[in-house]
């Protein structure tokens, strides 16, 4: 938790909430890849990659 507290505390002060979305794209990816990666969808999920 200590690290999502630091990386709002830069995007606050420095003025950077336009990279917010960008992390939570990298994010939901990240997350997309790991969960399917033992599933049928798999296939479909690293031919997008």
């Amino acid at each position: 938790m200590d690290f999502i507290k630091d990386l709002w505390g830069f995007l606050k002060e420095r003025k950077k909430f336009w990279l917010l979305p960008i992390i939570l794209v990298l994010l939901l990816f990240g997350a997309l890849i790991v969960f399917t990666s033992g599933s049928a969808i798999a296939p479909f999920i690293y031919t997008i990659f």
